[in-house]
């Protein structure tokens, strides 16, 4: 299995955070590697304390599941075919902000990001993992 290196995990955390940054946001954001654990996190000043947990959780469950947080949301809904799936696995989160990180198409871990609306916490996790795909086509 391919796993998130520190190095690669703090270059997703920075550019998440400058997207947060940006826009004027204070965000949590956690990056969990392959396995689900978690590798790099920051609560920026200001970020509220309950959504530490919500940006680990997001993190897990994008990996756990290698798709986004907000398919999955679509997909839990009463009568979809994921019903009750956030009570799984310790608790997961099913709404926007958590990605699967991918290298070459290897889901390598994932990043959560929780603080504000969940368009924001999406694009800005978004950002982050978009850092590392990017940098990954120009090595």
């Amino acid at each position: 299995m391919t796993d998130i290196t520190l190095q690669q995990a703090e270059r997703v955390l920075a550019a998440a955070l400058a997207k947060a940054t940006n826009r004027n946001l204070a965000m949590n954001v956690a990056i969990v590697d392959a396995g689900g654990n978690l590798k790099a996190f920051s609560r920026q000043d200001g970020a509220w304390l309950g959504s530490i947990d919500i940006a680990i959780k997001k993190a897990r469950t994008a990996r756990y599941f290698d798709m986004p947080t907000g398919t999955i949301g679509s997909l839990s809904q009463p009568g979809g075919p994921l019903f009750n799936i956030e009570v799984s696995n310790g608790g997961l989160i099913t709404f926007p902000g958590g990605l699967p990180i991918t290298i070459d198409g290897a889901v390598v871990g994932a990043i959560g990001v929780s603080g504000s609306t969940v368009e924001n916490d999406h694009a800005v996790a978004s950002a982050g993992a978009d850092a590392l795909a990017l940098a990954a086509a120009l090595a």
